[in-house]
């Protein structure tokens, strides 16, 4: 009886010790297949609206410099981080998306000689981007707002948007400012946090020759 035990064991501990290979094969299988990005907000039941266009205005300038922080000597005012992602209609991140940025100062003024507060980047292998910059300041007739151009790669067409802070009195004023294009701000330690997640139109995800000089 002992041995018939006995020999029902071994057989147990070689079925178990000859199906171990297989099941991390299997395992190490699993791991290494890439999981699907998770949908963001901005895309409910995995489609989106394109983000809306904008006006340009006078003082876009091309051939910015490459930089995700628009802060360096000189630069005052509040500070603000804003991220997100460059999404398709269909919410696949797009990755090493152009975002070209240029504001005003604390003061209301652009800089068009030089290059203070324009910068650009390309957004990550998950379509991300992250910008550190200041919050500009409102002039006549506009309200605060980012200047925005975004382009996927290898295609012509160029998303020209503008970007606006929540609660601004003069956003009621401003002839151009859209509740669409409105960033979730939040306080955070050394300023504000804001987000925002751009959605470009299936014709400016299509594959043709980028337009838009990287600098």
């Amino acid at each position: 009886m002992a041995t018939t035990r006995a020999r029902a064991t071994r057989r147990r501990f070689l079925g178990i010790a000859l199906a171990m290979p297989v099941a991390l094969a299997a395992a190490r299988k699993a791991q290494a297949r890439p999981r699907p990005l998770a949908l963001t907000p901005a895309c409910p039941g995995g489609a989106a609206a394109p983000t809306a266009p904008q006006t340009e205005g006078p003082y876009f300038k091309p051939s910015s410099p490459r930089r995700a922080s628009l802060i360096e000597p000189g630069v005052t005012g509040p500070r603000i981080v804003v991220t997100g992602l460059v999404l398709s209609t269909d919410c696949r991140p797009i990755p090493d998306a152009l975002v070209d940025v240029w504001q005003a100062d604390a003061h209301g003024e652009y800089d068009n000689r030089g290059y203070r507060l324009r910068g650009h980047q390309l957004t990550d292998a998950a379509g991300r981007y992250r910008l550190e910059t200041i919050v500009p300041a409102e002039y006549p007739g506009r309200t605060r707002h980012i200047h925005v151009k975004v382009q996927a790669p290898r295609q012509r067409m160029v998303l020209t948007t503008q970007l606006y802070f929540p609660g601004e009195p003069a956003n009621g004023r401003d002839r151009i400012f859209d509740p669409a294009l409105v960033m979730k701000v939040e306080s955070a330690a050394g300023g504000l946090v804001g987000a925002f997640d751009f959605v470009l139109p299936p014709a400016a995800t299509r594959s043709s020759r980028r337009a838009v000089s990287r600098g």
